[in-house]
């Protein structure tokens, strides 16, 4: 039967705004107060997915999430209607209501972890929501997320579906921007790439001096269980606590891989050549050969790396073996990323193409093509039971981009995060979009009796 990597790529909210929340994230906090536009944001991950799409590979649409968070400001004590709760927010706590606004649920290699059936000892594919308990503006995504996937991927047969792990420090998950699969092929037994910070109850494992390390060693061992997978397919991996306070939040900010291939910097780990022996063995016992394309850091340092998001890139297997690489427009304006990722394709690894795209709008917040997108590999079968609602087809693209040109503002700052309007736009886009996508009532507003 064949199998699939599908990405699902997060649609970008009508809210996108640069709040610098993201505490460890350079970009972020570098852009914070500036305007942005969300028409364009929206349209330029539309964008990529659509070009995707069109080259061949299976792509799909995650829904953003209602904001402002009325519902979680409320829980902060502010009373009143919608309006005035948003209002009091703006003159009371700002901060706050930045945060209940942010769309960063457009990063959905954020929003779960998924394991594919070929892994799994019940034959399902396991999604668990990632609590993304280390910022709050990032905290309150998963309930909803937890619906929308559940919308998408409904059938019990084929598909399992795990709340957040606990809401605290020990069980920091940040879900798959810290995980990845290496395999011979998608509908193949593999093993699953756990990559963690910090072990929560052992001092003996270092940890970063300067920012935080969001996940934990217990959140991806507890994550392996739910999931049901073999400890003959897991294999667990500091990331450098160095590269971390350097402004390498997540995994994926350092390192990629797909298929039998791991595209990483030279320092991504804390112990390269163990993690790279384990992986090697695990991989060769699935019956795959890992395939290592280590990048030396005399040819690209932490900081190009984190500037450029070279390996925040898609990492694409195409029908004929070679892999293609999706990067971001800032690789192409440093000098070093670029020079190296032109000797990268004419040195016989996989990688055999680089494309390149304009993603400013998401780049500017600290989210690269690899932050944008939640990969899950499903078979046939398993594919023709998701909600081909958000399967991405030209006819869906179009109507996508009218929706975003109806609903959405082309500038935002944080003063029009108080006006009240700025919700009922939101409401009555998402409202019109869960009709588009076929979702059912999965917002909050929605729900209300």
């Amino acid at each position: 039967m064949k199998s699939y990597e599908v990405n699902f790529d997060g649609l970008v909210g009508p809210t996108h705004n640069y709040g610098g929340l993201s505490y460890g994230n350079v970009a972020s906090q570098s852009n914070s107060q500036q305007g942005s536009n969300p028409r364009e944001a929206a349209r330029q991950g539309l964008a990529k997915m659509k070009a995707l799409a069109d080259m061949g590979f299976k792509q799909g649409v995650l829904a953003p999430q209602e904001r402002p968070d009325v519902a979680g400001l409320r829980q902060l004590g502010f009373t009143g209607s919608d309006a005035d709760i948003i209002q009091r927010a703006a003159r009371e706590a700002m901060p706050l209501l930045v945060a209940s606004c942010s769309a960063s649920s457009m990063w959905v290699a954020n929003a779960a972890t998924v394991s594919p059936s070929a892994d799994t000892v019940d034959g399902r594919v396991h999604f668990t929501a990632a609590n993304l308990n280390c910022k709050y503006h990032r905290s309150i995504e998963h309930p909803t997320t937890s619906r929308v996937l559940a919308a998408m991927f409904q059938h019990q047969a084929h598909f399992a579906h795990h709340p957040a792990l606990p809401a605290v420090a020990q069980f920091g998950d940040e879900g798959a921007a810290n995980h990845t699969r290496f395999c011979r092929a998608y509908g193949e037994p593999g093993v699953e790439f756990f990559v963690y910070g910090r072990s929560a109850f052992d001092s003996r494992y270092p940890a970063p001096q300067k920012y935080p390390a969001r996940q934990t060693l217990e959140a991806s061992q507890a994550v392996a269980r739910l999931h049901g997978l073999r400890e003959d397919g897991v294999v667990y991996a500091q990331q450098n606590p160095a590269v971390i306070d350097q402004g390498v939040f997540h995994n994926d900010v350092i390192a990629v891989g797909n298929g039998e291939v791991l595209f990483h910097h030279e320092d991504a780990f804390l112990d390269s050549e163990a993690v790279l022996d384990q992986l090697r063995g695990k991989l060769a016992g699935k019956g795959g050969t890992l395939q290592a394309i280590g990048v030396p850091r005399a040819a690209v340092t932490v900081e190009d790396a984190v500037r450029s998001y070279l390996f925040n890139s898609q990492l694409l297997s195409r029908a004929d073996g070679s892999m293609l690489l999706v990067v971001p427009e800032e690789c192409r304006n440093n000098e070093r990323v670029w020079a190296y990722l032109e000797q990268l394709t004419t040195q016989g690894t996989p990688v055999q193409e680089v494309q390149v795209f304009d993603l400013k709008q998401s780049m500017r917040n600290g989210g690269g093509p690899a932050c944008l997108r939640l990969r899950v590999a499903l078979t046939e079968t398993e594919l023709a039971a998701v909600n081909q609602g958000v399967i991405m087809t030209a006819p869906l693209y179009d109507t996508l981009l009218q929706w975003v040109d109806r609903h959405y503002r082309d500038r935002l700052v944080d003063s029009d995060l108080a006006d009240p309007q700025l919700l009922v736009e939101c409401r009555t886009a998402l409202d019109e979009l869960t009709q588009i996508l076929k979702l059912g009532s999965v917002y909050p507003f929605q729900r209300q009796p």
